[in-house]
């Protein structure tokens, strides 16, 4: 599924997945980043590209204390009617990862922001294993 790009209102898509840091992770770093490669790129239109997210590379700082943070973002035109595609290929690319918790906020111009928390059922997600939870909210600044 493709955005259509004739839609007046703007919306950004934002947020992060978080992962336990390992002491040896780089070889679960290098299975992220083929997930993300398999993505297409921007000039695809597609609803999610590679280019929307930010892929740690090192690990920095005490590793008893840290998480991997993979943060993204993206602005649209309308995508909010095409929320429910953008959320399934979300949610197949979580299925690829190994993940602790997801967060992603939908800002929309006319109807404020919805912030969807993706969880596992277990300690973290394993690659096509786990089943994921969605929770939503939805907040709107009235000022």
């Amino acid at each position: 599924m493709t955005l259509h790009r004739d839609y007046q209102s703007e919306s950004v898509v934002y947020g992060c997945i978080k992962n336990i840091a390992m002491l040896d992770s780089s070889e679960h770093r290098r299975s992220i980043r083929a997930v993300m490669l398999e993505l297409p790129s921007a000039e695809s239109l597609s609803l999610l590209n590679r280019e929307m997210f930010a892929v740690p590379e090192k690990h920095c700082g005490d590793i008893s204390l840290s998480t991997d943070v993979m943060h993204f973002g993206v602005s649209y035109q309308g995508v909010q009617h095409e929320w429910k595609y953008w959320l399934e290929q979300f949610q197949n690319l979580l299925r690829k990862m190994c993940w602790v918790s997801a967060t992603v906020h939908l800002e929309i111009e006319l109807s404020g922001l919805h912030s969807f928390v993706f969880q596992t059922d277990g300690m973290a997600h394993k690659p096509n294993e786990s089943t994921i939870n969605i929770r939503c909210e939805w907040a709107r600044d009235v000022t």
